[in-house]
Formats: C-alpha cells, sequence, structure tokens
C-alpha cells in the first residue's frame, strides 16, 4: 500500500483542489454554494490528479525520461516498486472511476441527461485522455513540450469556471479572470518541475519548453507566468471591487516571490525540488485567500 501511495503523489493534491476551489468560492459569494456537489468536485478532482499522476509515472517509465539520469525523487516504475502491467491495470481502474464519479457530479448538479450532461460527460472523457496521453501513449503531447497548454486549460478553464457553472448555471466572462490565475499558477508549478529535470529530458527526448527555451529564458518565463496570474487576479477584483478584503490574496505575494527567486538561484535539482510542493501549496493558500475575501 505504501509504494502505492508514493505513486498517488498526495503532494499534488492541493494544487488540484485549489483548480475546483476558485470555481466554488465564485459561485458561494455569488450564494451558490451546494455541499454535494463540492464534495464530488473534489473527489473526481482527486480521482484525475491520481490518474495524471500514475499515467506520468507509466509514461515516463516507458520513454525514459524516468532515467538514472533524473534528479528529482524516484518514481514506481522507475524503481521496480511496481511493475509496468500492474500501473496498466491501475490507469484503467483510475479512468474508469474518473469518468463515474464526473458523470455523478454532472448528474446531482443538473438534475437531468440533457445537452449540458453529455457536454460535461464529454470534457470529463478528455480531461482522462489529457492526463494519459501527456506522457503514456504512441506520441505523447508532453514530450512535445505541450504540457503547458494543457494544465491552463484543464486547471485553469475548465475546472474553475466549469466547477462554478455546476452550482450556477450561468456564464460569467469575468471568472475567466480568476481561471487564468489558478490556470497560469498550475502551469508555473508544471514549470518548476521542468527546470528542475531539463538535463534529464534532454537526453530522453523530452521536449519541454525549459529544454527547448533554455533555462535562462524559462527563468523569465516562470516570473511571466506568476506576473500575469497574480495581475489577473487584481484586474478582477478591480472591476468588481466593493470591500478591500478582496485583496486579502496580497499576502501570498512574498511566497510567490520567493519561488520565483528560487528558479533563479537553485540550479541543483535537489535544491529546486522542494520549491514544487511550495508552489502548489503557495496556489491553494492562494485562492483560499482570494475567495475568503469574496466572500467576506
Amino acid at each position: 500500500m505504501k509504494k502505492w501511495i508514493g505513486a498517488f503523489r498526495l503532494r499534488t493534491l492541493p494544487l488540484a483542489l485549489a483548480s475546483i476551489g476558485m470555481g466554488t468560492f465564485l459561485a458561494a459569494a455569488a450564494d451558490h454554494f451546494n455541499g454535494t456537489v463540492f464534495a464530488l468536485c473534489a473527489l473526481t478532482t482527486i480521482l484525475l490528479q491520481v490518474l495524471s499522476n500514475l499515467a506520468n509515472d507509466y509514461g515516463d517509465s516507458i520513454h525514459g525520461a524516468d532515467s538514472d539520469d533524473r534528479q528529482g525523487p524516484k518514481r514506481a516504475v522507475q524503481s521496480g516498486a511496481i511493475t509496468k502491467k500492474a500501473m496498466f491495470r491501475a490507469l484503467v481502474v483510475f479512468s474508469v472511476l474518473s469518468l463515474l464519479s464526473g458523470a455523478a457530479l454532472a448528474y446531482v448538479a443538473l438534475e437531468d441527461f440533457g445537452t449540458v450532461f453529455w457536454f460535461f460527460v464529454g470534457l470529463g472523457v478528455l480531461a482522462v485522455i489529457a492526463a494519459i496521453t501527456y506522457t503514456a501513449g504512441y506520441r505523447p503531447y508532453g514530450y512535445a513540450g505541450l504540457g503547458d497548454i494543457s494544465v491552463l486549460i484543464f486547471f485553469g478553464f475548465v475546472a474553475t469556471i466549469g466547477a462554478a457553472y455546476l452550482y450556477e448555471p450561468v456564464i460569467h466572462w469575468d471568472y475567466i479572470l480568476p481561471a487564468l490565475s489558478t490556470g497560469l499558477f498550475s502551469v508555473a508549478v508544471l514549470n518548476v518541475n521542468n527546470i528542475r529535470d531539463i538535463e534529464s529530458d534532454k537526453k530522453a527526448g523530452k521536449m519541454s519548453i525549459p529544454v527547448r527555451i533554455g533555462r535562462p529564458a524559462a527563468v523569465f518565463y516562470h516570473f511571466a507566468l506568476l506576473t500575469v496570474g497574480f495581475g489577473c487576479a487584481l484586474i478582477y477584483v478591480g472591476l468588481n471591487y466593493s470591500s478591500p478584503w478582496q485583496l486579502l490574496f496580497v499576502l501570498c505575494l512574498p511566497l510567490l516571490l520567493k519561488n520565483a527567486k528560487a528558479t533563479l538561484v537553485k540550479t541543483k535539482a535537489a535544491e529546486l525540488d522542494p520549491y514544487l510542493k511550495q508552489m502548489a501549496l503557495t496556489t491553494l493558500l492562494f485562492v483560499i485567500l482570494f475567495g475568503v475575501g469574496q466572500l467576506i
């Protein structure tokens, strides 16, 4: 059981919860919170995140990114703790569980099997496919440097705006701004990971953004992700200002600056690795402070 818990990579779950948390807080601020919908949102998100982590473990072991040259934590398949066959079975199980949970979420929230229900089921299928094909499959898109776009779409727009819609079936176009904040901060987590693994990814042919543009430009890119993400939150508050409490999320700024500085000065993989968790937790804290500020 311990080896499977390790493969689940629980430290990534705060980031997944942050994305649906932003949508939940926005809905709650509009007086449309539903506890059952939140529970199913959280469950579906956790299942999809674990599926993504297992697929990443499986795919990188096949394509060579999880080699002895990799400086991050050892993966389950790479180390031999879990066989490829057992990991493949786990992918099937978590794919089915994710789809069942997502379908239950859509039905409970929408209360019928209409067009919108099937639209959300389709989004669930796309999320499962995206989670698996990031590093697994014949031509994994993560190896082409497209992981950042996928993270922005699913952790930003789909999770935040989709969650908000399930509480209140109305499209609020200004929600794009906080969705961009969570999406860009999520991309920043991936970017820290890719900067850490830049040398081993290069040898494995994994053309992540840092591999393509080089470390100095990847650091600049990281600063841009954090700056634009933070700026989107400020613009949203400016457009919907009613209380200074809405700026509560500004308390996260020192943590964001600390993470940005780490990508600049921490040149060894082992030194940079803790800032993956730090950025994920900072994103969750940002969402909580932003959300509480909207509610007060």
